[in-house]
């Protein structure tokens, strides 16, 4: 636990929370405070309205969203078992839905020959993805705000399912059309998916756990890349007769397809809305905070009005923009410089990724034990730059061993920067919805790709890939300069420390001892 700044700003709306509070009549302030019979906080923990909360986090004057919700009541603190089941499910078709992205571009040139048509329009199947999340973000945010985490997990899987089999009409040379309205229905998905891991790490995970929780939400993401990189390749051979390309390729579309079912089969089963419960103070200041007239577009301005967050915007954009364009290209690159190494090129791709994970996994636990946000933030994008400057001065050695190594450690700090910028961009604008934070970031990211794919593809075939990859290097460091400029402003941590928390214990400890925690079913 991070020490508490003694010079904490001063709540402007002290009502806020003696309105939380006395929504529950079993609530008495009180130098013991008594929330539960069995439930006692120290003196030195006042319920008061005086405790501070930063002024921007304080809700609309309007009263509380759900006074029931109240009934969770803010020093009772559980951390459900289903917590881990929720988000491997998750992770898991994440996965499935990122290796339908990549499908076609680790491939490139075999896709080319099968339906004849040009890299540009290979590269289309990629950019899709990027394209379709800028319009239908606003929407499937206020859909996620209004219905749940649960209804927005159904309709990803259910979609990245449905996109999965309509690719099994394509295969005939002259169907190209109908692997696009399949690539573009899996695009629609991803909307539903990629502003999830920073929500479902607040809902579900306790303050020590959320940066973890969501790194292994972004892993799986990153994990279908991987796997979207690795096997096509194998699966898929440079051949040329067009039978046996069909042949090969609906191996690949029915794997996808049955996958894709499973997934969707246990998010059904496993996917719940939120515990009974709040895992963490912060999560249950948020429903106490939630505010009956605050606006969905209100809460968009305020986080545009939050110059943190919108710097934040910039530069993770400018990333993970990066990251889109050298994972759709990655082919074409390596096989300018090695031609006929269409498998060792997906290696390459999947060595870039494993590493990334490995990066996001090692950032999400440093974070959790650590909290120090912008200083990892700002040292994984200078990285960032470092290996985008070695890998774009060694790709064309004539090494491949080398460009596996520096194509690593790029990815490393890359790919290990996204669940970085999610967890950085909750922390400045709590208690905005995650959703939406996370959402702003992703648009900024499509919206990058997109220039930087269309951008660097032109680059390199007029220059070649140093200039195209020169290109990248000025843009990652304008973020890295903008990145110093951030302060960290981390709202989530304030809530966090400011009402010292409960002892927290899993829901199936109903037998303990401890004489802080309600016993209740698992689920």
């Amino acid at each position: 636990m991070v020490n508490e700044n003694p010079n904490l700003e001063e709540l402007n709306d002290p009502p806020v929370l003696e309105k939380a509070l006395q929504a529950e009549p079993s609530v008495s302030v009180h130098p013991i405070v008594s929330i539960h019979p069995s439930v006692s906080i120290h003196p030195s923990t006042s319920a008061h309205p005086s405790s501070s909360v930063h002024p921007s986090t304080s809700a609309q004057p309007g009263g509380l969203n759900h006074p029931s919700s109240s009934c969770q009541e803010l020093s009772v603190i559980k951390l459900s078992k289903r917590r881990w089941a929720v988000v491997l499910v998750f992770s898991c078709y994440s996965m499935c839905n990122a290796f339908q992205w990549i499908q076609y571009s680790s491939i490139n040139n075999i896709f080319m020959h099968f339906y004849g048509v040009s890299a540009f329009a290979i590269d289309w199947l990629s950019m899709c993805y990027m394209l379709t999340y800028i319009p239908l973000l606003l929407p499937v945010a206020w859909l996620l705000e209004k219905f749940g985490l649960r209804t927005i997990a159904l309709t990803g899987s259910a979609l990245n399912c449905l996109g999965a089999w309509v690719k099994l009409g394509s295969l005939k040379p002259h169907l190209f059309p109908v692997t696009v309205l399949g690539q573009v229905i899996c695009s629609v998905a991803q909307v539903f998916i990629l502003g999830m891991p920073s929500r479902i790490a607040s809902v579900w995970f306790g303050a020590n756990e959320v940066s973890t929780a969501c790194s292994v939400a972004v892993f799986g993401n990153q994990l279908g890349i991987a796997i979207g990189f690795l096997v096509p390749p194998i699966l898929v051979p440079n051949i040329k007769d067009q039978d046996q390309l069909a042949y090969h390729i609906s191996i690949m579309f029915y794997i996808i397809g049955g996958v894709a079912t499973l997934l969707f089969i246990l998010v059904i089963i496993v996917f719940k809305e939120k515990p009974k419960h709040p895992p963490s103070r912060a999560q249950s200041l948020s429903y106490a905070l939630a505010s009956s007239d605050a606006s969905y577009f209100s809460s968009i301005v305020r986080l545009f009005k939050n110059l943190n967050f919108v710097l934040l915007v910039i530069t993770y954009g400018l990333n993970a923009g990066a990251f889109y364009a050298l994972s759709t290209l990655l082919n074409r690159m390596v096989i300018l410089h090695y031609p006929g190494e269409e498998v060792n090129a997906g290696r390459i791709g999947l060595t870039i990724v494993i590493a990334g994970m490995l990066g996001a996994v090692i950032s999400g636990i440093w974070l959790d034990k650590s909290k120090t946000y912008k200083e990892t933030t700002l040292v994984v994008y200078i990285m960032t730059l470092v290996g985008m400057v070695v890998y774009t001065f060694t790709l064309s050695l004539g090494h491949l061993w080398v460009v596996f190594l520096t194509a690593g450690t790029l990815g490393f700090f890359m790919t290990g920067y996204l669940p970085l910028g999610f967890e950085f961009a909750v922390e400045l604008t709590y208690p905005e919805s995650e959703g939406m934070s996370s959402g702003l970031l992703n648009v900024s990211a499509q919206v990058f790709g997109i220039i930087f794919t269309i951008s660097q593809g032109q680059i390199i075939d007029s220059y070649g890939t140093m200039p195209g990859n020169i290109f990248l290097c000025v843009f990652l460091s304008l973020g890295a300069a903008l990145t110093a400029f951030i302060r960290a402003d981390l709202r989530r941590q304030k809530a966090n420390r400011e009402v010292p928390e409960t002892k927290v214990q899993e829901e199936e400890n109903n037998t303990s001892k401890a004489p802080t925690i309600l016993s209740e079913d698992h689920f």
